[in-house]
This record gives structure tokens, C-alpha cells and sequence, in this order.
């Protein structure tokens, strides 16, 4: 079975592109012009959203969440920072519109629902087809670090279900 989940050489030209710039747009900052008038550009410091313990329904082992950008319409786009400490890892879940992540620190597993757990590593970028069931988190060993980048559908952007696992997080 092939796995529908890709690293990021095997995403078109224009999707590396947008995930490259939306990954040097969050991890470098820039500069902010004022506008005279309409929509004003928004910025938030680095730290002004805590980091809070990743709920034990959604996670199994120590992780934390950081909601770094919630979805301001008309864009239906959040962005957040999930840390792993070894051995933990999301419940399985799907995405209705899919799921970018994008590695900044550690090494990470992820698991399509019937094929091989993948490793993730800093600067890989994965893509996650919208309702393939899956999870991540970190490996065994070491911690993980991502950034979640995902869009609501009708409101939601996932939707959680069983937790992963020993027997199957250590396959």
C-alpha cells in the first residue's frame, strides 16, 4: 500500500513554494508595513500564547500545545506548536481539509492508518491528505517539536478518536 503520506519533494512545485514562505513567515518574523486605512497586520510576540499540557484525551505522554494563529475569517487556517516529549504522541485523528506539519526540532514519528510508522526530522515538511486517519508524535527516544498547520471545515479542523496504543506506537 502506498502511503498517501508525503514528505515535501514529492508536493508540487506551487505547494513547496506556499509551505516554504508560510515557514519562513513563522519561524523568521519580517518586517510589518502600516497601511493608512482597512485591515491592519496583526503581530504576535513570540511567547504571548503559554504553552498548556496537550489534553490526556487527545494525548498519550507529556506534550504541549501552543495555539499560535487562530483562524481569522475569512481564512479558516489555525497554526500551532505541539512539543513531544519521548514517547508521546497524538490520538489517531483526521483532518477535513488535511494537515501540514512542519518538523523544527527533534525526531518525530507519524503513522498513516495502515502503513509504516515514517521519522520526521527537523526542516521535513509532511502533508496529510484530508480524512486519512493518523497520528504523530515523538519517538521513543528523543522529543519532538512541530508546527500544525490546518484548516476548519464547517467549523472543525480534526476530528479525534482512540488513543494510540503501546502496542501499536511501538511496532
Amino acid at each position: 500500500m502506498r502511503s498517501t503520506i508525503m514528505a515535501v519533494t514529492s508536493m508540487p512545485v506551487l505547494r513547496r513554494l506556499a509551505v516554504s514562505l508560510l515557514a519562513a513567515a513563522l519561524l523568521g518574523g519580517g518586517a510589518v508595513l502600516a497601511a493608512d486605512s482597512g485591515p491592519a497586520i496583526e503581530i504576535t510576540r513570540n511567547g504571548a500564547h503559554p504553552a498548556l499540557p496537550g489534553p490526556a484525551a487527545r494525548f498519550t505522554g507529556r506534550a504541549t500545545v501552543s495555539e499560535l494563529l487562530a483562524a481569522h475569517a475569512p481564512s479558516r487556517i489555525s497554526v500551532g506548536s505541539v512539543s513531544f516529549e519521548p514517547g508521546a504522541r497524538s490520538a489517531w485523528h483526521t483532518h477535513p481539509a488535511g494537515q501540514i506539519l512542519i518538523v523544527t526540532a527533534g525526531l518525530g514519528w507519524v503513522q498513516q492508518e495502515g502503513s509504516s510508522i515514517e521519522k520526521m526530522r527537523p526542516g521535513d515538511v509532511v502533508w496529510i491528505p484530508p480524512g486519512v486517519k493518523h497520528w504523530h508524535g515523538a519517538s521513543a527516544t528523543n522529543g519532538v517539536t512541530h508546527l500544525a498547520i490546518q484548516e476548519a471545515v464547517d467549523g472543525r479542523n480534526v476530528e479525534w478518536l482512540e488513543a494510540v496504543g503501546d502496542d501499536q506506537y511501538h511496532r
